[in-house]
């Protein structure tokens, strides 16, 4: 494997590396894991299939955008005349009768 980064004594791994590791070592039953002297812990590399395959299942579900849509230019502009023309109404005024226009 090439050299990888090191952080306070730490090894992070890419996930080509977890991949290939997880392949090699996922059919070995867990009590052979165990005496095995790795750089990490059994259950990590027993982790990293579960979790590839989970974020390859929520990929398509993920929103393409986060937080709320953009408003429609029309209406924003009109709630921005309504707001104008009429100083004294406050938001829940300007949303009753935006309500009342459909």
């Amino acid at each position: 494997m090439p050299a990888r980064q090191l952080s306070k004594d730490r090894i992070r791994f890419t996930p080509s590396d977890q991949a290939f590791l997880a392949a090699l070592l996922h059919r070995l039953p867990l009590h052979v894991l165990r005496r095995l002297r790795l750089l990490l812990r059994p259950d990590t590399v027993l982790r990293w299939p579960r979790t590839l395959v989970a974020r390859r299942h929520a990929a398509p579900c993920r929103p393409k955008r986060p937080g709320r849509p953009r408003t429609v230019r029309s209406i924003r502009l009109l709630v921005l005349r309504l707001a104008k023309e009429n100083p004294n109404w406050g938001y829940r005024r300007l949303h009753g009768e935006l309500l009342v226009l459909g």
